[in-house]
């Protein structure tokens, strides 16, 4: 199953896409969208809508994921994300891909097993899971492919039925990182 994730943002918009089995992650592809050349939040939004949309036809997703708003002390950038958000939900739903919600939370624990993790941590998590180098990756890039395995380790403790981490563990002896 292809898992396309999406970090949003109007200055940069993060994306990574995996493969996932149901055993095994493995990464395809990723990148950012550098969207500080457009003047106007109109074309911001638009150039994400246009290359999600290029994304999703070039690797054809099974499944989409994306982390949700987060409001800090700016609402300003919070809305702001809140509307690269909506268009990367619109691409989306236009071809008829059912987002996975996940908080920054969210993602941080399935991938690191620490809510609080830093962007640091993650990188590096995300470098053992798939087997990458993520040096010179930028943390949106990287952001973006944790939620696509965050959204990969949700579907999968759900199909597993798992009722404890002992039992995910037992279940799942490929995670567990030593």
């Amino acid at each position: 199953m292809i898992i396309l994730g999406i970090d949003p943002g109007t200055v940069v918009t993060g994306y990574g896409i995996i493969e996932f089995d149901g055993n095994q992650l493995h990464y395809r592809d990723s990148g950012v969208l550098p969207l500080g050349a457009y003047k106007s939040l109109p074309l911001k939004l638009k150039e994400i809508y246009d290359s999600i949309v290029k994304l999703i036809l070039l690797h054809q997703p099974e499944e989409f994921s994306i982390e949700t708003a987060f409001y800090g002390k700016n609402v300003q950038s919070a809305l702001k994300i809140g509307y690269a958000r909506g268009v990367a939900l619109l691409a989306a739903a236009n071809n008829k891909l059912k987002p996975g919600e996940y908080s920054p939370r969210e993602i941080k624990k399935a991938v690191v097993g620490n809510g609080n993790a830093s962007k640091e941590q993650v990188k590096f998590m995300v470098a053992k899971l798939l087997s990458i180098k993520t040096e010179g990756m930028k943390f949106d890039e990287t952001d973006a492919l944790a939620a696509a395995i965050c959204h990969a380790f949700n579907m999968n403790s759900h199909s597993s039925k798992s009722t404890s981490w002992k039992n995910f563990v037992k279940n799942n002896p490929q995670r567990v990182i030593e």
